[in-house]
């Protein structure tokens, strides 16, 4: 499609847009009485407006027949999540037994660790990208000290090329052979969550398998933002946060993703706690850990149903739009209209002030744009915040926004790039 810098052209977007009316769906924050612009989906989604009828369901259930529901009413809360899988089958592109939705990120990259990081004398090693989101980094530097190893020794990071932002796949695979006989583990985000690029998880992987390590993946910003294949792209395990494209609350429920090859495998380590124990055998109360069949059989504690409630009002909308594969479609065109007005900025003022370092190919990020300020980045993120657009900064030079397809508009996007070209001219 030929884009155009201009407002009409963007509402025409708009009005062609099958998923226009998904944006009723969500309570959009207010700025000054009008709707401000909300660009930070990729920090923390917006609240659907179905949260607080679902959260209200549970809290009935709850008053009413307090310790029986768990396992009477129309919803028993013993196999609450079941009913969440389904549009995470969508959206992760696994299958239902491969998904257990439980505990925060971190704690569950945790959790995968303890069986999946399995160091020997002569395999220890972790290779991950540089410049990870510090809580993996902390998560591994930990883990390898657990095990009674020192980080610098054990943790591999790749970097990209100097004078670039982004890995090259390629540089990631010769990372990986240049290592084989010492990896224990190839651990990678899925999008980074500075620069959005969206690494080649399939390739990632089946270099990982090639020279006999398991491949682990965080797909916090990630999940509900770009298509996934776990199951067919034969990713041994990841995890991610809800909260983000998944819209289901500041710290929302996370969840994790262990690949079917994996299930029966009595050699791996875990971490066992009374919910994850087998359905079947759960409430006999005896000694000896029997996991549930299935990544179930990671659980470790009790169900928090109001945070699934939460979870579940926010799948519904995933659900209701047709799934993954038409957000995508609508967040390919929304974010390339994006780019096209940042760089229409540029070509605007005769130079290169903002510079996006997501990469250009559609097929390597999400809905994320990472923009370097080459000048006075704090003043022209301030003067957005200042009109109404709610966005991300990251220092030292980094604006981060995100058009959700859910629920941001082309108008929307029209309008910030009309708002960059003001800050450009009033603080250059």
């Amino acid at each position: 499609m030929i884009f155009k810098n201009d407002l009409q052209f963007s509402r025409s977007l708009d009005e062609q847009d099958p998923l226009k009316n998904m944006r009723d769906a969500f309570i959009i924050p207010q700025h000054n009485g009008t709707d401000a612009i909300y660009l930070c989906g990729n920090s923390l989604g917006l609240q659907p407006k179905a949260v607080q009828t679902e959260v209200a369901k549970q809290l009935s259930a709850w008053a009413t027949k307090g310790v029986e529901g768990w396992f009477d009413g129309v919803e028993p809360w013993l196999d609450y999540q079941q009913s969440l899988k389904g549009t995470l089958e969508d959206i992760l592109g696994a299958g239902a037994h491969e998904i257990s939705i439980m505990n925060s990120l971190t704690v569950n990259l945790h959790l995968l660790m303890v069986s999946f990081y399995q160091p020997t004398n002569k395999r220890y090693k972790i290779l991950m990208e540089g410049g990870a989101f510090p809580s993996d980094q902390y998560a591994v530097e930990s883990q390898v000290r657990y095990h009674g190893l020192e980080p610098d020794d054990t943790i591999i990071e790749v970097f990209p090329r100097e004078g670039e932002y982004t890995l090259h796949t390629e540089d990631i695979i010769q990372a990986i052979n240049d290592h084989a006989d010492e990896l224990s583990l190839v651990l990678f985000s899925g999008i980074n969550y500075y620069t959005g690029q969206f690494f080649d998880i399939k390739a990632i992987t089946e270099a990982a398998h090639a020279v006999g390590v398991c491949a682990g993946f965080d797909l916090a910003h990630a999940a509900g933002n770009v298509p996934l294949k776990l199951h067919e792209w034969k990713a041994d395990f990841a995890c991610w946060c809800s909260y983000k494209y998944l819209n289901s609350g500041p710290g929302g429920i996370s969840g994790i993703f262990v690949h079917e090859k994996h299930h029966s495998d009595i050699t791996l380590d875990r971490f066992a706690g009374w919910w994850g124990n087998r359905r079947s055998t759960q409430f006999k109360m005896e000694k000896g850990f029997d996991p549930e069949a299935g990544a179930d059989g990671w659980q470790v504690s009790t169900a928090p149903i109001l945070l699934m409630a939460a979870h579940k009002a926010a799948l519904s909308a995933h659900g209701s739009a047709g799934g993954i594969g038409k957000l995508r479609q609508k967040s390919l065109r929304l974010t390339g209209y994006f780019e096209f007005l940042i760089n229409s900025v540029n070509t605007g003022i005769g130079e290169e002030l903002f510079k996006i370092i997501t990469p250009t190919d559609p097929e390597h990020r999400g809905a994320q744009l990472s923009i370097i300020c080459q000048q006075n980045g704090k003043a022209i993120f301030d003067y957005l915040t200042e009109h109404g657009v709610i966005g991300d900064w990251r220092e030292p030079d980094v604006i981060r926004l995100s058009a959700v397809p859910l629920y941001n508009t082309f108008t929307e996007v029209y309008l910030t790039g009309q708002l960059l070209a003001e800050a450009a001219k009033k603080f250059n």
